[in-house]
């Protein structure tokens, strides 16, 4: 006999904050509809999240497969880019702040199980990436993670804490690697160069 007991798992204690018909209408028209790979317009899909709840800045973009558990509960300033197929499993809230791009197959997990509970006891924590910050492919964000401004964490990484402002971790699990250098936009090149172009 186990000392684990699966059996005897319950998570009736958790709401996800909208009434069983809304979510299952997101499950079976809104999802499928912000999933579909040949719904070529990023502002469909916006449509479809803020229909169901989600709060979405000007400008964001959001590639086709993207999940996102419960619209209701994702919250993105603006110019944010998301990626082809992230999943975003929010069983708690996930805030994303202006101008964060989060990368191809990234995966922002909010749940949890309690090991040390032989039920295996439903866990679930917030998520935050602050403004200007950047999640690599397919890294993976835990739940309580922060993700500070600016910061990186690089691709197939592993964040189950926090990620200071202006630094790049890195690794499973992610560590400090090295700090975040963001060169001063030079506007005056920048003219120059959509000229000749």
């Amino acid at each position: 006999m186990s000392a684990v007991d699966l059996s005897a798992f319950h998570n009736e204690w958790y709401r996800p904050g909208r009434s069983r018909l809304v979510q299952a209408a997101w499950f079976f028209l809104g999802s499928p509809l912000v999933r579909f790979p040949l719904l070529p317009l990023s502002g469909a899909r916006l449509a479809v999240l803020r229909l169901f709840g989600a709060r979405i800045g000007r400008g964001v973009v959001i590639k086709p497969g993207v999940r996102v558990k419960y619209p209701w509960l994702l919250t993105t300033g603006d110019h944010c880019w998301i990626g082809e197929d992230c999943w975003i499993d929010n069983l708690a809230e996930v805030t994303l702040g202006s101008d964060v791009c989060i990368s191809q197959g990234a995966y922002l997990c909010c749940g949890n199980h309690d090991w040390s509970d032989p039920a295996f006891g439903l866990l679930v924590g917030k998520i935050s990436v602050a403004d200007g910050a950047w999640i690599g492919a397919r890294a993976v964000v835990g739940p309580g993670s922060i993700v500070g401004e600016c910061a990186v964490v690089t691709a197939g990484s592993v964040v189950t804490r926090r990620v200071p402002a202006f630094e790049i971790h890195g690794g499973n699990p992610a560590v400090f690697l090295r700090n975040r250098q963001i060169r001063k936009a030079n506007r005056a090149a920048e003219a120059v160069h959509s000229e000749v172009l």
